[in-house]
């Protein structure tokens, strides 16, 4: 078998790259990754220089990963400045650093795409991304948000796990969204009601639309509000109007926009993606405080469709204790690291270790406070 690094991933065959991708996880399949570099969301403006590994047989694409050589950490949500900083303090380099990943999406994931699977394929993929970051004299290789399976792969071949917190919703066959509430204790489903009623009697009524439905001057309004949300947080927003209304061509059954509107006006907005049995919400924007209105539509919008859509799990993005009250449990995810100093390597691996217990600790004590009704 052949790899090779692939700086474009437009020079592979989408069919051959979403046969390896599969089907159930949008973030992997080649239209979201060639809209990322055809619309400048990475490159070396945002230190995301795509780095893709390839693995052929005999010319067929058997495998590959989603890689990238990072000049800084901004967009993983895997924090890991307090390493690069230590690496400084000793006169190291920390970057650049390999990184697999979907950037800006802390979405989990299969990051080692083999077709069926293979194990012996994806081994091959490990062991390639190890060769190459050798090669290139680099400090190390994350792993971000690959699947549990994946990740015990990756520890069995000496990476070192880590483990993180996310707040997901599943769905055990509601027949509707009231059968959700009368799944939670009597407070807390009080407390949704009250949410969801504030939004309606502000006047403000919610749409979902799907990518192929969406006009043209409401992706620019949807802009308007991914833009401005992050500018009033100072952050950069990445992802550009050529990106969003690209998705919503090429993946027009997976791409959703849930609109909020105030008289025929739209006030806020919440972007989210569909895989084959997960919702994903990644963005939201407004241009004005509504009391409760975040909630209705990043949350309750979500579990309403995957209800009528039978969809299994609904992962609203990253962190936000709120979630819990909310009927989102804390869920854990998991990234794996490959440090080629010896000296660091061994620190991280106790900082890790530690992490782990204090770790488990949070997510028990949040499991604690679940709002669904106990069996008696």
């Amino acid at each position: 078998m052949d790899l090779s690094i692939i700086e474009h991933i437009d020079e592979v065959d989408p069919v051959d790259w979403n046969r390896i991708a599969g089907v159930d996880n949008p973030f992997t399949r080649h239209e979201f990754l060639v809209a990322l570099e055809r619309h400048g969301c990475v490159g070396e403006r945002y230190g995301w220089l795509p780095r893709h590994l390839a693995l052929r047989d005999q010319g067929r694409l058997a495998g590959a990963v989603p890689l990238y050589l990072k000049f800084n950490s901004y967009g993983e949500l895997v924090f890991d400045w307090s390493w690069a900083s230590a690496y400084e303090r000793q006169g190291l380099a920390y970057y650049p650093k390999l990184v697999s990943a979907i950037p800006y999406t802390p979405a989990t994931g299969n990051r080692l795409l083999a077709a069926g699977g293979a194990e012996t394929v994806r081994r091959e993929l490990i062991e390639g991304v190890r060769q190459f970051a050798g090669e290139m004299k680099l400090s190390s290789v994350h792993w971000l948000f690959p699947t549990e399976q994946e990740t015990g792969l990756l520890e069995d071949v000496g990476l070192m796990r880590r483990t993180g917190c996310q707040f997901h919703w599943e769905n055990p066959g509601y027949g509707g969204f009231d059968d959700f509430l009368g799944a939670l204790n009597a407070r807390k489903r009080k407390n949704i009601r009250r949410e969801r009623q504030r939004v309606k009697d502000a006047g403000i009524t919610l749409e979902v639309r799907h990518g192929g439905e969406v006009t043209p001057s409401e992706w620019q309004v949807w802009q308007h509000l991914y833009e401005s949300t992050f500018e009033r947080k100072s952050g950069i927003p990445t992802l550009s109007s050529g990106f969003f209304r690209e998705l919503g061509t090429t993946l027009p059954d997976s791409v959703m926009l849930v609109f909020a509107r105030h008289h025929g006006d739209i006030v806020a907005g919440a972007w989210l993606i569909r895989g084959r049995s997960t919702l994903y919400g990644r963005h939201w924007g407004a241009f004005a405080h509504h009391d409760s209105l975040h909630f209705e539509a990043c949350y309750y919008q979500g579990i309403d469709y995957c209800i009528r859509n039978g969809i299994e799990r609904f992962e609203p993005g990253a962190q936000g204790e709120h979630k819990v009250a909310r009927g989102f449990l804390p869920t854990p995810t998991w990234s794996a690291h490959w440090i080629a100093h010896d000296g660091f390597r061994a620190a991280i691996a106790r900082f890790l270790d530690d992490e782990a217990d204090a770790m488990n600790d949070y997510m028990q004590d949040l499991a604690s406070q679940s709002p669904y009704r106990q069996p008696d």
